[in-house]
């Protein structure tokens, strides 16, 4: 009879210390849905030119264009045409990937062929919303490409973001590969 006894007290603290260390975990690390605006596109674009950004130009996707960006992404890009901001050597990109299962927009600038900035803009998806703070979106800066059209450093990965932040490293190479290509033309 003790021995049940016992059992039953012993059975019941393992399971108050469960639901306090959970309770603990949580008060700690709630639960963050990140979904949602961070910064207009609009306002990006603005901020980099000091509130006066240029007329936006338009980039039609199509031939070796649109083969080399199927190459960096690892498939088609959504969009036929793009819009970008240039004043002399700096572009501007609003650009959209998707990380595991929605899109994720992020605006990157771009100044004699290496990323000068890179901010996630919105982000749609349930995980990985870390890539947006400046930990890692510094990891891009005056990163440029490679011959083979890959970055010049390794960009560190987040633990449970994985697609996200192969997203945004792939949203980077593109970026300045268009904007080479509308520098060069």
């Amino acid at each position: 009879m003790e021995i049940n006894i016992l059992k039953h007290q012993l059975l019941f603290a393992t399971k108050t210390i469960f639901a306090t260390v959970i309770l603990t975990w949580l008060c700690v690390y709630p639960v963050v849905d990140a979904k949602g605006i961070y910064l207009e596109p609009a306002t990006f674009i603005n901020n980099v030119f000091s509130g006066q950004p240029p007329v936006p130009s338009k980039l039609t996707i199509k031939g070796q264009l649109a083969d080399d960006i199927k190459n960096i992404l690892e498939h088609r890009y959504k969009k036929i045409r793009l819009s970008y901001w240039q004043h002399q050597q700096r572009t501007v990109w609003i650009l959209e990937e998707i990380g595991k299962e929605r899109p994720i927009t992020a605006g990157f600038v771009v100044e004699n062929n290496k990323i000068q900035d890179f901010k996630v803009l919105v982000f749609r998806e349930s995980r990985g919303w870390e890539i947006r703070n400046e930990f890692f979106t510094r990891q891009f800066s005056g990163a440029y490409l490679k011959t083979n059209q890959r970055l010049d450093r390794h960009i560190d990965n987040i633990t449970g973001a994985t697609m996200s932040v192969n997203a945004m490293k792939k949203l980077s190479r593109m970026a300045l590969y268009l904007h080479n290509h509308v520098t060069t033309q």
